[in-house]
């Protein structure tokens, strides 16, 4: 889905809350569910990696039902004091029987230690994986009680008495521990980190923030994207529920059209490019840099002889050219990847490196690489790359392909048979090799 003018929230409605930030009360979402979490609008930078023009929220909860509390989620330990405040402005510790956590990093599990010691009848709920988690956050050296905890998967309940939560394990989402928690009778999303973003607004509402489209893609991008397989697997448990609310553990409540934010997820998870080939069409995408143009001979040839290969769409690209980003959606698409450098002062050229440092957002388990290119004295560029590629889990069954400054006609039919060995491999035939230097045949 591409966002359009007309789905950017409004600005502002007539039942506007007052801004909790500039006090500690709860803000009801809806009835009995209020937004007990905390608002960091002057954080930059979140897990070294993610820039955060607009800070970031903390979001938690607390349930109101017939028969008891239950509170999902907590915040960073240094915004505890917001966290209790507003917790205590609408429940007394002795009323909260269950605590919620559907994920463990620190940032949602600051302030459990505390609220455990401050809420002793209080049983933690927690998915199966984030055993370990629990113990190695909260250790016994740190004072902490006995935890009562309960471990559940998909389908497993929680009953407040009139209010049911009902719990989906969405693992990979993006720690291995994550899980969603469903308020059945409110059809109410309590998320996670899916459908989050790190945008700081006080208005806290989808309706009444401002722009958040940007943070939202952003978010997904660095953090989702990484793990695509397990968002369509969340997708499944997630798309047939009933959904009047999505709320994060980061980010703007999603109460206004919150469909369309799962819709935006599926599209997002969607290869484009299965539209466009045919499904038994396999893709190699050809990156080189040359500096005396070589090495451009080489990828040159590379491509003509895997596209000699019937079943095979091959994808040929100048470093040189353009920016490294853009190249991230083909390579997360294409079956098969080959790097093109020369060897320069002992290692391959920056603008590989730079691409091959990006490719952190994208699942590459299992893909298809190659290297080559040309040298001058050493030659180390081929099997450096190859070492990236292992490390990003790639398979190399093609071996790297050297040759020594400029390419003849002979070196240049290796180049092809490469590519053509190349296309043999995406397409299911196994070769394995040493790597090919073309000077040690002379």
């Amino acid at each position: 889905m591409h966002w359009t003018g007309a789905e950017v929230p409004t600005r502002a409605r007539g039942d506007a809350s007052a801004d909790p930030s500039l006090r500690r009360d709860a803000v009801e979402i809806v009835p009995g569910v209020h937004w007990i979490g905390a608002l960091d609008p002057t954080l930059r930078t979140f897990d070294i990696i993610l820039r955060t023009a607009n800070g970031t929220t903390y979001n938690a909860f607390a349930i109101r039902g017939s028969e008891g509390v239950a509170i999902v989620d907590t915040v960073k330990r240094e915004l505890s004091d917001e966290f209790f405040a507003r917790l205590e402005s609408v429940a007394g510790y002795e009323e909260i029987q269950a605590i919620v956590l559907n994920h463990l990093e620190p940032d949602h599990s600051g302030a459990l230690p505390e609220l455990m010691r401050r809420a002793p009848r209080a049983r933690l709920y927690i998915s199966t994986r984030a055993t370990s988690m629990l113990k190695a956050l909260l250790k016994p050296k740190e004072g902490n009680r006995p935890f009562e905890y309960t471990t559940v998967k998909t389908g497993d309940e929680v009953s407040l008495g009139d209010r049911r939560l009902r719990f989906l394990h969405t693992p990979f989402l993006h720690w291995p521990d994550t899980q969603c928690t469903y308020l059945v009778e409110d059809q109410f999303l309590f998320s996670g980190d899916v459908f989050g973003c790190h945008y700081c607004d006080s208005r806290l509402f989808n309706d009444l923030v401002g722009d958040f489209r940007f943070s939202f893609d952003y978010y997904y991008a660095h953090i989702m994207r990484p793990f695509k397989l397990h968002v369509m697997d969340a997708l499944k448990l997630i798309e047939p529920l009933a959904l009047k609310t999505i709320a994060p553990a980061h980010g703007p409540i999603l109460r206004d059209r919150p469909r369309r934010y799962v819709t935006h997820y599926r599209e997002l998870s969607t290869s484009s490019l299965a539209d466009d080939i045919c499904n038994q069409e396999k893709t190699l995408v050809v990156f080189y840099m040359s500096s005396y143009g070589n090495t451009a001979r080489m990828a040159e040839a590379v491509c003509s002889g895997a596209e000699e290969r019937g079943g095979v769409r091959v994808s040929l690209y100048d470093l040189e050219g353009g920016e490294t980003g853009p190249f991230v959606d083909l390579i997360e698409e294409a079956d098969a990847l080959a790097f093109g450098s020369p060897t320069i002062n002992g290692d391959a050229v920056k603008p590989v490196w730079d691409l091959l440092s990006s490719l952190a957002v994208v699942n590459l388990k299992g893909k298809i690489g190659a290297a080559f290119g040309s040298y001058g004295w050493s030659g180390e560029a081929v099997r450096m790359i190859e070492d990236r590629m292992r490390g990003l889990k790639m398979r190399i069954p093609i071996q790297g392909l050297r040759i020594k400054l400029i390419p003849t006609h002979e070196e240049l039919e290796a180049c092809r048979e490469f590519g053509r060995s190349l296309s043999g491999a995406l397409l299911g035939e196994r070769e394995e090799g040493r790597v090919i230097d073309m000077a040690d045949l002379g």
